[in-house]
């Protein structure tokens, strides 16, 4: 991926098809309102899974969104140009995501009391799925080899630049209790446990039975079977489901099945680098 095919934001790369000059500018002077949810990852980690998750808990388990309105505008990004088109159609609360690192998030976010549900996920699985995810996404430059595609990634010539940067950016927030952090490895364990966090933190006190309705109905096999939410209304000119689907397997740990000592050394040894002076641990051994 070249810069000359993207859009460059504040030196990250940024895909042309969802974004534009103007959908960014729109997102830099968006409004945010105290009760707004935003759930914040770095590209496939988790992004359309919280889309189906929000919406749930914030209505206290009504189906209704999940089944009828697509993922991209039950709970749009930020970032792209379906905002500007459903911002006023959008429940209150609002439900929101992004991929943005948190200094380029609109200064009525940093003013306002809006809370963020911040979602990691272990990168060696994040590239896994992201260089299937290259292969699929018409708009995206083909990854070359795996091994190309690692180095790609440790050097953020990737969507939205180096992951190490991006958790950075949010692990060093000083926003208090607006930030919940969460790992799409507790999630993928024990989905109704993450949820009951998810919805405390948001004050939503859902009933045992509510919290296991939207379990169900957030599992990676009810998602592939969702039109709604499975991306499969995407036009093949976009994404081509026949080269990879985009939910492929929804598990932790695919990345074992990739790398080679070589490769995994390579990376692990990048990444630790990069994190040496943080005050933050990751939830994973990079072993």
């Amino acid at each position: 991926m070249s810069s000359n095919e993207c859009i460059d934001f504040h030196g990250l790369l940024l895909p042309p098809t969802a974004h534009s000059a103007e959908s960014l500018k729109y997102a830099q002077s968006f409004s945010v309102k105290d009760s707004d949810v935003f759930a914040v990852t770095y590209p496939k980690s988790g992004t359309i899974w919280m889309q189906e998750i929000l919406p749930l808990l914030l209505n206290g388990g009504d189906l209704t969104p999940i089944q009828t309105i697509p993922n991209w505008d039950r709970v749009p990004w930020l970032e792209q140009g379906r905002l500007a088109v459903v911002v006023d159609q959008l429940p209150s609360p609002r439900a929101l995501v992004t991929h943005f690192p948190c200094h380029l998030m609109p200064p009525s976010f940093h003013t306002s009391k809006a809370k963020v549900i911040y979602v990691m996920r272990n990168p060696m699985d994040i590239l896994v799925s992201s260089y299937y995810f290259h292969q699929m996404a018409e708009f995206l430059k083909d990854p070359g080899t795996f091994d190309t595609f690692v180095d790609k990634f440790l050097e953020g010539r990737v969507m939205f630049g180096k992951w190490t940067d991006h958790v950075k950016s949010w692990r060093g927030t000083d926003l208090g209790d607006r930030i919940m952090y969460v790992t799409y490895e507790e999630m993928t364990q024990d989905l109704p446990a993450a949820l009951r966090r998810m919805s405390d933190f948001l004050g939503r006190n859902l009933s045992e039975g509510t919290i296991q309705k939207i379990a169900e109905h957030c599992s990676f096999k009810a998602m592939k079977n969702n039109n709604m939410s499975n991306l499969s209304l995407v036009p093949k000119m976009y994404m081509d489901s026949d080269k990879s689907p985009f939910l492929r397997k929804g598990v932790a740990g695919d990345w074992k099945n990739h790398f080679s000592p070589e490769q995994l050394a390579r990376f692990t040894s990048a990444i630790r680098k990069e994190l040496e002076n943080e005050s933050f641990t990751l939830p994973w051994s990079l072993d």
